[in-house]
Order: structure tokens, then C-alpha cells, then sequence
């Protein structure tokens, strides 16, 4: 190929937005005028579970983890001079996509823009979320037929929007192997293609089926990456024209977007985080039969904390002098009759397939929620057996550990902190909202989107009508609950096996022994307050608590403190574990010591693990926190020796 006739780069994008709406347009303009070609939103905590901002599971969340969008009066701001007829916009949003996409729509409406020549993507994918996310509001069932109205409505009025991302990224970021990442991603797409086949005509689902696209998940072993991304790219148009008899192999396309994986950064020697990026980035990048179609590159510091503008801009920058410097889109695929890239996508392709004709003897994607929740559960805890066995090296956090203090981690911890007045400012936005609209108006709108919920109608006309009025994220939200119900995921702590042994015979006999103290066997309450549905750390103490024989509490996620308390009166723990890694650590565990103390349960020890700076870790401790934990504490049987210490009653009589 030649220079002339050079490819074209896949859109660069950062996945950004932080504090409010304000704030991240001004992010999305700058970056823009650096030369990014596309917006990836993230959207705060309430935001994608469906809550206002003064909603009191929100507290602590507000603008933490992502923007916070509670009505069109937000979404306007969050794209205020940005051209939305202009614009790639992807959305990592979930059970409310039909929400934020609604206000998407009015937004660009009021622009001006012509709504059918909108170009972008909402994830829509609910079934990761029950898997390994966690940012669920209805029940399977009603989940899918929501992600087929978008796809509908996108079909008949954005026809260029691309209405669900299916999502493997959190497969992986959940300890999926890469089969499992192939098939659970497959058979999610399958499970929505067969959902919204009998809604349109024959003739017109082959390119409905064309609008499909995937979001994937690049880790550090790239060849095998890279592998998988030509076995996705094959299997792909073998469902496609086996299962739905698509010929046109335009609409066989695997089109794909990526962020490369966060799971393998690291909190010791951050700074190699660049390299990992960079080697992560070539497994969706070098392959042209199966090169993404967008890219988003996590900062060298997001096991830290939140990334910085400037960190971000470092991201971008690796992506355009791949793109623009080498010479990589000058050459057609580097890998075709490759003997040992074939072999390893035979390999993966044989793997999937098992793996999918094993769903679909349970029914598909929606029967087999609870077993692949398992399973990754058991992948994961693996994952882990192997780097705390020294078997999966990790640079700088099982070997080689000495080294030189990074340079980039002084001044401000290397990190943004959001403003904790950010709260308090979006409920006082969001309460002036309310007080200027028209109740009248807001109320016909909630009306008829519950009478479209509760019909089966397709609610996408409705939620766009709600938006024009003036309705608010949790009022939405409140609807499709209101008729759906609301749906607590399985945790696949009880079926998933930890195959960790080494050490557990001396740590049974500990527990075996501080049991025997106590009178009973020791209780361990694992608790997740907030909304943070990042539940793999807790899944995983949870399973090697269990099997060191230790009597566990793990309800999964979404929890009040006041909710967690009553379980620990309930169950008479011994010990309280909170898993936090949305950033809001500190009101949340304030508000559980203080509320602990005054029912009388301050004598129980807590403990705490996140993504927590020193500084945090040693307020918690300053409020009687025993221990704080954070990613570089990866061995987790010495988290088990901590909880038997504290629960033994011996020790803290010697104390």
C-alpha cells in the first residue's frame, strides 16, 4: 500500500468527564483542540444507576467517577459550543441509555442538528453490568426489551447511531479468560438480535444487525490479544450469516472500540503503566483485519486516582504518533497465514464455541446470567492465585519491587481531586431546576412514560418527550422501577472456587482457633456502600474469607450505611470489610463509624480497602479504621491473617 493510499487512523478519543458538566465541556474542548477526533463520555456514579444527585445512595458519588447529568439543562452545558451534528460521540452508559440518549437527542434538536445524520454510540449493555459492573436498575427480561427500543428507535430516526456497544471490557476487568471474553460477549449480542428480529421487517434486519458494535478489552499478553480480536472478527460473521443469514458482508462487520486494560495497572512504580498502555495498545492496533475502530487509552496514574488534563493528553499523544508518525497504515495485515497467529485463533475460536453452545443449551445469555458470574469469579480468583504465587509476574508489584521514587507522583500526589463543594453545588443546580419547570408538563411527561413501560411500548419517544419537559435522571429512573421492579444481581461468591491452597491450611487452623475463642465461628460482614459496582475485590475476599472457613456476609453492592449496620447487628459480625473504588471513601465511611458508634457496635473493627491515597487511608485510620488496603495489597492471604487478628478476642484484650 502506499503512502497515498494510507488507511485511515480510528477515532482517538479519552474517556473523560469529572466534578460537572461545566467543568468536563471545557475538558472536551480542549481535548478537541489537541487533536482529538471523538468524545468518550463518562458519566458520575448516580448517573448510570439511575439516582439524582441528592438521591442518599449519591452521597459521596456526585462527579466522582464521571460527569453528573441530571436533566437536559445539564446535558446542554456538557456540550455547550460543541457541534453535535459534527461529533463522534460515544456514551458509557447502561441502564440508562435510553435516558441519556434522550437528552442527547433534545440537546441536538435544540442545536439545530439534523438528528438522522447523528454519528455515536451508547453501550446499552445490561448483561455485563449483572456480570461484572454492577450499574443495573430493572431485571433481565425488561432490561433487554429497553436495549432493543434504542436499537429500534435508532434504526427508524438516528439511523448512523450505533444503539449498543456489547461489552467485553469488564468481562476481562472481571477476570474473564479470553474465551470466556468471546463467547459471553457473543452470546450477549445474540441474545438482543434475537430480541428485536421479529420487530422489524425481514428485509430491513441485516442492517439493523450492521449497527451492532463491540466494546473490547486489550490486556498485556498482545499476541494472545491480538489473536482474539481475528477470532472475534471470524466468528463474528460466521453468527452473523449462519444464525441470521446476513449475506451482505458489510453488515458482517466486527466493528470495535477499545480502552486497553486498567486492570493490569499498577499503584507501585506507576510509571510503567506507560509501557503497559503502549504494548496494550498494539494488540487492536497492528492487526488491519482486526484494527479498532476507536481507541481510548487509560492514564499512566488511574490506579492512583483520577487522571489530571495533562495525563490525558499524554494517552492521546501515544495514540497519534503511532497513527501519524509510523508508517503502520501504510501496510496491509501484518498477520494473514501467520502459522503461529493461526494456530492461537483456531485455538480461541474452538474454545468460544464451546463455551457459546454451552449458553445456548441454558437458554442464552439471560438464563445463564448466574453461571458466567461464577465463572468469572473462578477465572479471577485464579488470575490472582498465579500473581501472589509468583507464577504471573507483575513488574514492580511481585518482582522486582526496589526502585527509584517516580518523579511524576510529587506536587499534587499525581492526581485530581474533585472538589468535595461539587455536591452540594449540583443539588443546589438540580433543585433550581425543579423550581423552574413546568410541574404541569413534567408530570403529563411522567405519565406517559410509565404508560409506555407498562404497555411494552417502545419508551424512546416518551423519554425523549421527558426530556423536552424538564424530568430528571432519578425521575426516569424512578418510572422504569416503578414498573419493572428493581433487580439485585448474583454475586458468584457461592459457586465460585478459589483455587489458591498454598497457606490455607495454617490459615483454617486460625480461624479454626479464633472461632473456638468467640464460641462461634468467625463472622465476616463484606459490605459495598455507595454505588460503586465495582464488586471483583469484594467477590474475591470474599471467597478466599470462605474458604480459610470463615462464616461469610456478602450481600453484593448497593448498600446504604445504614443498610450494612443493620446487617451487622443482624449477623453479629466480627469484622466489617467495606470495598470502595469510586473516590468516595471518605463520606461514606464517615457516615457508617459514626452511625456504628451510636447503635452501640463501635467495638467491632472495620476495615477498608479502595483506590485510596495516604493521605485518605490515614484519615481513616485517624476516624477508627483498624486497616486500609489499596491495589498493592495483592496478597491476600495476609488480609485474612489481619481479619482473624482483629476478630480474635485474645489480641484485642493484649491491646
Amino acid at each position: 500500500m502506499s503512502a497515498q493510499n494510507k488507511d485511515r487512523p480510528w477515532l482517538i478519543r479519552t474517556y473523560a468527564g469529572h466534578s460537572t458538566a461545566e467543568a468536563s465541556n471545557a475538558l472536551y474542548r480542549s481535548n478537541l483542540a489537541k487533536g482529538q477526533t471523538g468524545l468518550s463520555v463518562a458519566f458520575d456514579l448516580p448517573t448510570q444507576t439511575g439516582y439524582d444527585s441528592d438521591h442518599i445512595l449519591s452521597r459521596g458519588e456526585v462527579g466522582k467517577v464521571g460527569v453528573p447529568v441530571s436533566h437536559l439543562g445539564d446535558m446542554r452545558m456538557l456540550f455547550r459550543d460543541i457541534p453535535l451534528e459534527q461529533m463522534n460521540t460515544s456514551m458509557t452508559i447502561n441502564a440508562t441509555a435510553p435516558w441519556l440518549l434522550a437528552l442527547y437527542i433534545a440537546v441536538a434538536e435544540e442545536q439545530g442538528a439534523d438528528i438522522s445524520a447523528l454519528n455515536g454510540t451508547v453501550q446499552n449493555d445490561l448483561i455485563k453490568e449483572y456480570l461484572s459492573r454492577g450499574t443495573y436498575i430493572c431485571p433481565p427480561a425488561p432490561s433487554l426489551k429497553m436495549i432493543a427500543d434504542v436499537a429500534e428507535y435508532c434504526y427508524t430516526h438516528v439511523p448512523k447511531w450505533n444503539p449498543m456497544n456489547v461489552c467485553s471490557y469488564h468481562l476481562q476487568e472481571a477476570g474473564a479468560t479470553p474465551e470466556q471474553e468471546l463467547a459471553f460477549a457473543l452470546a450477549t449480542a445474540t441474545a438482543v438480535l434475537d430480541q428485536l428480529r421479529p420487530r422489524v421487517d425481514e428485509k430491513d434486519f441485516p442492517a439493523l444487525v450492521g449497527r451492532i458494535s463491540f466494546f473490547v478489552n486489550a490486556g498485556i499478553r498482545f499476541v494472545t490479544e491480538m489473536c482474539k480480536m481475528r477470532a472475534f472478527v471470524d466468528l463474528w460473521d460466521e453468527i452473523c450469516l449462519e444464525r441470521y443469514d446476513v449475506e451482505d458482508s458489510k453488515y458482517r462487520r466486527f466493528r470495535y472500540g477499545v480502552q486497553v486494560n486498567s486492570l493490569g495497572l499498577t499503584e507501585q512504580q506507576p510509571e510503567n503503566n506507560v509501557y503497559r498502555i503502549l504494548i496494550e495498545m498494539l494488540a487492536v492496533t497492528l492487526s488491519k483485519k482486526a484494527r479498532a475502530r476507536a481507541v481510548q487509552l487509560p492514564a499512566w496514574n488511574e490506579a492512583l486516582g483520577l487522571p489530571r488534563p495533562w495525563d490525558q493528553q499524554w494517552s492521546m499523544r501515544m495514540q497519534q504518533i503511532l497513527a501519524y508518525e509510523t508508517d503502520l497504515l501504510e501496510f496491509d495485515d501484518l498477520f494473514d497465514g501467520n502459522p503461529a497467529v493461526d494456530k492461537k485463533v483456531e485455538e480461541l475460536k474452538a474454545g468460544a464455541r464451546a463455551e457459546l453452545a454451552l449458553l445456548d443449551g441454558m437458554g442464552g445469555a439471560i438464563d445463564a446470567i448466574d453461571y458466567m458470574k461464577g465463572r468469572l469469579v473462578e477465572s479471577n480468583s485464579d488470575r490472582l492465585g498465579r500473581i501472589e504465587a509468583g507464577e504471573t509476574v507483575v513488574v514492580g508489584v511481585n518482582k522486582w519491587q526496589q526502585g527509584e521514587p517516580s518523579p511524576l507522583m510529587t506536587g499534587d500526589g499525581g492526581i485530581m481531586v474533585v472538589d468535595p463543594a461539587v455536591e452540594a453545588e449540583q443539588i443546589g443546580r438540580l433543585n433550581a431546576w425543579r423550581a423552574e419547570r413546568n410541574e404541569g408538563e413534567v408530570n403529563a411527561a411522567l405519565a406517559d412514560l410509565r404508560a409506555a413501560a407498562a404497555e411494552g411500548r417502545n419508551v424512546m419517544p416518551a423519554s425523549v418527550a421527558a426530556a423536552k419537559a424538564g424530568v430528571t435522571t432519578g425521575e426516569w429512573a424512578a418510572q422504569m422501577r416503578a414498573v419493572h421492579g428493581e433487580y439485585r444481581g448474583p454475586t458468584g461468591v457461592a459457586k465460585g472456587q478459589s483455587n489458591k491452597t498454598e497457606g490455607l491450611d495454617d490459615l483454617r487452623a486460625a480461624v479454626d482457633a479464633v472461632s473456638d475463642k468467640l464460641g462461634r465461628r468467625l463472622k465476616f460482614l463484606v459490605g459495598k456502600p455507595g454505588l460503586d459496582g465495582h464488586s471483583n475485590g469484594a467477590e474475591q475476599i470474599a471467597v478466599r474469607a470462605r474458604d480459610c472457613g470463615m462464616d461469610i456476609a456478602y450481600e453484593g453492592i448497593r448498600l446504604t450505611p445504614s443498610e450494612i449496620i443493620q446487617a451487622a447487628r443482624e449477623d453479629a459480625a466480627h469484622v466489617v470489610g467495606l470495598s470502595i473504588l469510586s473516590g468516595s471513601h471518605i463520606p461514606l465511611v464517615e457516615d457508617l463509624i459514626t452511625q456504628m458508634r451510636s447503635a452501640g457496635l463501635g467495638h467491632i473493627p472495620v476495615i477498608v480497602g479502595g483506590i485510596i491515597p495516604d493521605d485518605d487511608a490515614a484519615r481513616l485510620i485517624s476516624m477508627g479504621v483498624a486497616r486500609v488496603y489499596t491495589p498493592k495489597d495483592f496478597e491476600l492471604n495476609m488480609i485474612m491473617q489481619d481479619i482473624i487478628t482483629l476478630a480474635d478476642p485474645t489480641a484485642v484484650a493484649a491491646e
